[in-house]
Order: C-alpha cells, then structure tokens, then sequence
C-alpha cells in the first residue's frame, strides 16, 4: 500500500456492501500489518488533536481584570477614602467571589477536549489478517474493520457492511436520546447530511441494540466528532455580544458616575462653601453610589444557572456539556 494512498471525502455511503472494501482499499479479512503501518505513517494515530488552551493564570488574571471588575475595584478605593471600610470590603469582596466563580467557570469550559475523549473508548476489536483482535483504539486506521456490538462506544466513522438488528445513540452528536436504525444499504439521497446517512456510524456514538461489522473511513479530527472538537478549540477569543454590552454599560456608568461626583464637589465649593477636603469626599461618596457592585455577580450567576439547565435538558450535548 503506497503512503500517499487519499481518504475518500464522500461517496462511501452510496457503495453496494460489497464494493466498500475496494472503495476504502480493503479486504474482507481485514489490512495486513504492512498496510496498516503504511496508514499510520500516513493519517497518524486516532486520537484528538489538543488544543493550546491559555495560560491558567492569564485566564485566572482577565477574570479580576474586565472592565466591571475594574470599575468595582476603584468603587472599593473609593469607599475607603471616604471613611467608609466596611462599604469598600463589600465591594471587593464582591469583585474577589465573582472572579473567583468565572474563574472556576471557564477552567471547566475549558478542559472540553478533555470531556469529549472521556466519550471515546480506549480499545477496540478488529479484524487484521483475518483474525479477529483487540487493539487501542488510537492505531484505527482507515479501511480497518471494526467489531461492533452492544454497549460498544465507537472509535470512529465507518461504513456499515455487515450488521444484526444495529441500533447507535448517536446523542453526543445530536442531542437525540433514541437509537438510530442502522442498514448496510446504500444512501442515493444527495440532500440529507452525513450524519442522517443510517449506513455509517460515527466515533463518539455508542451501540445501544445488536451488532454489527464497520469499514473504518474516517479517524481522529476527521470524524464528525472531531469536527465538533476543532469548533471547541479554534473558538476565537473575541467579546461575545454579551461582553460587549457590559463593557459599553460599564464606560457609561463610569462616565456618569464620575460626571455626578464632579458636579456635586463643584456645587459643595462654590454654593455651600464646603471646604475642599469634605466637598472632595462627599463628591467621592456620590461616585460609589452610583456603582453598581451587584450588576456582575447577577450576570455571571444567571448565566452559570441557565447553562447548567440547559445542560440537564441535554441541549448542549454538541456544543460540549459545561457542568
């Protein structure tokens, strides 16, 4: 088998039972050790690519850095600078416990690569040289033949040539709790999307019913569960809209906030003759009032409970389960 031997991208599904081995460059009793050694070289292992998360300090940092956050920060100075501590401790403390839970928040959405190999299995049963074996999962190989049946997790997408009352979960990829139907007849439909091929069963799934013998086409990233993957880790880092309205309210309040207190040191020095000292605290004490230390606590905690919701009603299930 030449190394640069290429991955069919579509058309599998549209293959006889019997004209998938030739389609995938396999054989009935399975690829010889040469031929899989030749594949390996070429597609490397089976496995999720990791992502190059952010430091988890710099994460840890940005979470007590926002620009609510900053604003909460100066609301405590300033509440100390005018001889109110107990004011300015809230506040703070406020900003620490808020920090602290997004912190914790997004350290669990992060490690979501981490959650989803958990839903990928270790081994596997092959056949390979016409006898049957079990290897890591990882050293899957496109045109392997893989050995399906009840309660498997499956390691990756593959054409279904051989099967006994086969029924998938395929819930990690859809969010649909009932089990698929899967046939070894071909797919002539150009309009349905690969996921809804029930000739093809997909890494991440499990087999819920039968079983049932699977001609490996795709592995690792290029699987529909790695395709979920790649979302999760190339994600950009931009402002959800969300951020960016609390930003825009944040500059704002601040403005506004800044605008009373001047206004009110300008009224106490010049029409109540206030000395500097006490009309400069007394403008400050109108500054903190204006801020508003529970605004951020009450967005993140409304967004954490929703999340979780959601979570428990399996609507997140493709977009990767936080909690």
């Amino acid at each position: 088998m030449a190394n640069g031997w290429k991955i069919p991208s579509r058309g599998i599904e549209k293959c006889s039972a019997e004209d998938v081995y030739s389609f995938m460059s396999s054989h009935k009793e399975g690829l010889t050790q040469a031929e899989v050694k030749s594949r390996q070289n070429t597609y490397g292992p089976n496995r999720l690519n990791e992502s190059k998360n952010e430091a988890v300090w710099l994460t840890f940092i940005k979470n007590f850095t926002s620009m609510m956050a900053i604003l909460l920060w100066a609301g405590g100075l300033v509440a100390f600078l005018t001889e109110t501590p107990q004011l300015g401790i809230a506040i703070w403390s406020v900003n620490v416990i808020n920090g602290l839970f997004s912190f914790f928040q997004e350290y669990r959405a992060s490690r979501a690569t981490e959650a989803l190999k958990k839903m990928l299995p270790s081994y596997v049963r092959v056949l390979r040289d016409g006898r049957e074996d079990q290897i890591l999962a990882e050293e899957l190989v496109p045109g392997d033949i893989m050995l399906i049946e009840e309660g498997d997790k499956i390691s990756a997408d593959g054409r279904v040539v051989f099967e006994t009352d086969l029924q998938v979960n395929q819930s990690a990829l859809t969010g649909e709790s009932n089990p698929v139907r899967k046939m070894t007849t071909p797919i002539l439909d150009n309009h349905i999307t690969p996921i809804e091929f029930n000739n093809m069963v997909f890494a991440g799934t499990s087999v819920s019913n039968g079983s049932g013998k699977v001609v490996v086409s795709q592995i690792g990233m290029a699987t529909e569960f790695g395709k979920i993957a790649h979302l999760t880790q190339s994600m950009s880092d931009e402002k959800s809209p969300l951020q960016k309205e609390l930003d825009h309210l944040t500059k704002q309040i601040s403005m506004i906030a800044v605008s009373i207190g001047l206004f009110f040191f300008v009224a106490a020095v010049v029409f109540v003759k206030e000395p500097l000292a006490q009309a400069f605290i007394f403008a400050l004490g109108m500054v903190v009032a204006f801020i508003p230390e529970g605004l951020l606590p009450t967005v993140t905690l409304s967004l954490a409970m929703a999340v979780q919701r959601m979570a428990k009603d399996h609507a997140l299930v493709k977009k990767i389960i936080i909690c």
